[in-house]
Formats: structure tokens, C-alpha cells, sequence
């Protein structure tokens, strides 16, 4: 994987100034970043191994704000590279040097609840805890429960359809996702979806969940909060072989069970993320699942017997099934800290793959190859019910030529994954990181089809145009 940016335009450099100083107009002077110190703060996001400086850092408060600063950078040629808090894993939000980020970290307002009708009114920079934690006290949360859910933004989260360990049972952002208020390249605001599950017309909102702010940018979100489940028991599963643990999963879907989460992790993650959270998980199994189930305490009894009958047809070491509230908070704290866990000992890239649930036991044997034949080691942890893929690829950035060998080492699990009937991404999306690889998921055809689509919103390619879509072979409005 080698990574390139388009070069600066010259021009667009040169009148840095002039651009800062019309950016000056339409803010408040703490809403403008410009000094090359502040600036470094957006240069990179979760993909820290690449970093480019910002022209300008233009931090808006409201719609009408947004709204005026796209409408100024429309009539003046201006790239603009949306951001909510830089989480991004695939270089989603890393900016250009002839390109000003927009970033709607100040819009964190709860704009309206609605109990009865299980809907929330938010501003697209809250993140999703802030969501659930304003419902709460209702007994009702926000379903969409990525790792970075403590920082990550609904914004960033409608750009990649983000998913987290409880999307097996409640679906993606997309299922989740009613309405949204939406910036145009040119500053007009429209407003896609509602207060309802479906709307007609052509599917907008769809298009736009996924789209990688290259279509607009979101600055509201109509979204569906959920009654909480009346309890939820968690039960740990180790097993002697990773392809027990893949063949264990596969089965617990075929036989029609649907845990609220399935989570895998390989012995590597296992110790990386014991030592950290002192979670008690099972230190000598080869591979290890998180399996949660939810309901009343006869419905989680029930469930998860079922589900250790299932098990024990596939060699489990140990199954131990949470006892407490205190005890499932550490299972999952194991769960949620496991990429910072890894990144306290190794440099690594998280890759993100989807495939058939009947593939996983290939799949993690080729991955552990695959890595071997590079000479690096791999933490596998990912959301084993859906199929989405996250193995961590350990390196160490001071050594030279060990991010080349991880990054190709990440190319073939990326391609292993089409190879096998799924695909490049689940949930970071394609960013810089798949870019080149978009390839060979889709024929040039395909390529063309959905540029055409990107070019009605964006003939000019100014909204993220460094990102999704390989730099040669570009089609224009």
C-alpha cells in the first residue's frame, strides 16, 4: 500500500492569506485556525502514519456557519476536507496542504428528544456516548457503539457508516440513522429523511450514510434511540484453535441465535488486552469469543445455554459466563481498550475487511500467514458475528522498511476478503488507505458509475478529494 496525495495547487498555496482573511469574515476569530502550531494538531487522524498541514482549520458553531463557509470556498476554488474528531482509521480526515479542514467538533448540542416516538435531535459533533448518556435516564440509548464511541462524532459516524461490537443485533449507523441536515459544496442546506423510518423518493439518506463527506457535510442528525434491554449477561469462551472459535461463530448463526454482540480475539489480543484491563480472560486459549446476549434474566439464561451447547461441539478450554455487573463491565472494558491496549507496546495499522461468517477459520489461518511471510506479528480482534475484521498488523515505525512490510501485509488481508465473497471495508470505509485497492473490489465501469453520482454533488472534486477513489482514472462532472 503506497500512499500518495495529489500535489498542492500552486495557486490555491499562494493566496493563503487572502482565503484565511475571507475565512476571518464568516467566524469567530477562536472558530480560525491558522498558525502552523495549532495547525498540527489536524495534520493527521487515526491513521497517524501519514500527516499533511492544513492551509486553515475552520472550526464553525451552527448550520448558517457551515453554510458560509462552503458557499466561500465554492466561489473560490477552495478544497475542504470535513472532520468531526480525526478517529478515522483509514485517513478519512487527513487533510491536504491546499486544502482548508472544516470540522464540526463545536456543534455538541442535544437540539430535541421525542420519548414516545424513540427519536433524538442531535448536532453532528456529539459523540455517541454523550447520546446515550442524555436518554438514559429514560431507560433508552443510542445503538451504534464503535470503540472510539467515547470521541468519535455522529458525523464521522454517518461518513463511514460506523458499526461496534452491538451492530450484530442493532444494525449500523445507517439503521439508526432518520434524518440529517445537510451542507452542499456550494453552501446550500437541505434537509434528507425525518421524523419517520422511511421517506419517498429516491433513498438520499443512504447515499449520503457511507458517502465519506465527498457529498456534503452533515451538521444535524435525526437519529432512532432504543428502550434498554431489561438486562444483558456476557459469557466468555475460550477455545485450543482459532478455527474452532471462527467454525463456533458460524454456528451460533446457522442455528438462528442473534447475540446483541459476538466478539473475536486471537491469543495475541487476548494477553495484550489482559495485561491492560485485567479483564480475567483465558490466557492459554488460542483464540477467545465474547458472546452477549440480552432480555430478561429466564431470556439470557435461556439463550446462553443454548449457546454453550453449541460450544462445546468445538473444543472449548473454558466457558465462564458473567456473574455481575462488575464483572461483565471488565469483560467489556477488555473489549473496548484493545487498540489502545496494543498501541501502549507496538506501532500497528488496523485493517477492516467484512467477509461470509463461514469463511472466518480460513480467513484467520491466511491471516496469520500472511503475516508470518512478512515477519510481523498480528492481533486479531473484530466483531466475529457480522463478519468485520479487524486485525491489528504490529510494527515498529523506527525500523526501516517495517510500515512497507505492514502495509503489504495489509493489502493481502484486504484482498483476501474479496477474494472470499466480502469486502474492503465494514465500517472505517476506504479514506487513503484502500484507495488504490477500490480496484480490485470494482471494475473501472463500476468506478465510473459511482464517480458520476460523486460528480452531481461535487463537479469540481472539492470536498475530500484526496480520498475513496484511486488518483488515476478520475472522471469529471
Amino acid at each position: 500500500m503506497s500512499i500518495a496525495f495529489p500535489a498542492p495547487d500552486a495557486d490555491v498555496v499562494a493566496r493563503r492569506e487572502a482565503i484565511i482573511e475571507g475565512l476571518s469574515a464568516l467566524v469567530a476569530p477562536e472558530s480560525l485556525v491558522t498558525t502552523e502550531d495549532e495547525r498540527r494538531a489536524f495534520e493527521t487522524d487515526g491513521l497517524t502514519a501519514y500527516r499533511k498541514m492544513p492551509l486553515a482549520v475552520v472550526l464553525p458553531s451552527t448550520t448558517r456557519e457551515v453554510s458560509a463557509v462552503m458557499a466561500f470556498c465554492h466561489a473560490n476554488g477552495v478544497r475542504v476536507v470535513p472532520r468531526g474528531a480525526g478517529t478515522s482509521l483509514a485517513g478519512g480526515a487527513i487533510a491536504q496542504e491546499d486544502a482548508i479542514i472544516l470540522g464540526v467538533g463545536k456543534m455538541t448540542r442535544i437540539l430535541d428528544l421525542d420519548f414516545a416516538n424513540r427519536i433524538a435531535w442531535v448536532e453532528a459533533g456529539i459523540t455517541n456516548l454523550a447520546i446515550s448518556g442524555a436518554v438514559a435516564h429514560e431507560g433508552f440509548f443510542y445503538a451504534p457503539d464503535p470503540s472510539s464511541q467515547l470521541a468519535c462524532t455522529i458525523a464521522g459516524n454517518i461518513a463511514m457508516n460506523s458499526g461496534g461490537a452491538h451492530c450484530l443485533k442493532y444494525g449500523v449507523t445507517t439503521n439508526n440513522l432518520m434524518g440529517v441536515t445537510l451542507v452542499t459544496n456550494d453552501g446550500t442546506v437541505v434537509e434528507l429523511g425525518g421524523e419517520h423510518l422511511d421517506s419517498g423518493g429516491y433513498d438520499l439518506l443512504g447515499l449520503i450514510c457511507g458517502s465519506e463527506g465527498q457529498l456534503g457535510i452533515v451538521t444535524e442528525a435525526t437519529v432512532r434511540i432504543l428502550r434498554a434491554a431489561e438486562g444483558a449477561r456476557p459469557a466468555l469462551v475460550g477455545f485450543s484453535s482459532v478455527e474452532d472459535a471462527g467454525a463456533c461463530t458460524a454456528a451460533i448463526i446457522a442455528a438462528g441465535i442473534i447475540p446483541v454482540a459476538i466478539e473475536y480475539m486471537d491469543r495475541e489480543a487476548i494477553l495484550i488486552t489482559d495485561d491492560f484491563a485485567k479483564a480475567g480472560y483465558p490466557r492459554d486459549a488460542a483464540a477467545m469469543l465474547i458472546i452477549e446476549v440480552e432480555g430478561s434474566d429466564e431470556e439470557c439464561t435461556d439463550m446462553l445455554a443454548r449457546i454453550e451447547a453449541i460450544a462445546a461441539g468445538f473444543n472449548p478450554t473454558s466457558i465462564r459466563v458473567s456473574k455481575s455487573e462488575a464483572e461483565s463491565a471488565a469483560i467489556w472494558k477488555g473489549r473496548k481498550s484493545a487498540f489502545g491496549a496494543t498501541g501502549r507496546i507496538s506501532d500497528y495499522i488496523c485493517m477492516d475487511g467484512t467477509i461470509p461468517t463461514g469463511q472466518l477459520g480460513h480467513v484467520l489461518e491466511r491471516i496469520e500467514a500472511i503475516c508470518a511471510e512478512q515477519g510481523l506479528r498480528v492481533a486479531n480482534v473484530f466483531h466475529a458475528g457480522d463478519g468485520n475484521l479487524h486485525p491489528l498488523i504490529l510494527f515498529d515505525i523506527n525500523k526501516p522498511g517495517e510500515l512497507q512490510k505492514a502495509e503489504a501485509a495489509g493489502d493481502a488481508i484486504l484482498k483476501l476478503c474479496v477474494e472470499v465473497g466480502g469486502c474492503l471495508t465494514g465500517e472505517h470505509g476506504v479514506g487513503i488507505e484502500k484507495r488504490e485497492l477500490m480496484r480490485f473490489q470494482y471494475t473501472q465501469d463500476d468506478l465510473e458509475q459511482q464517480m458520476r453520482v460523486r460528480n452531481v454533488f461535487d463537479p469540481a472534486w472539492l470536498m475530500n478529494p484526496a480520498k475513496v477513489f484511486p488518483l488515476e482514472g478520475r472522471i469529471a462532472a
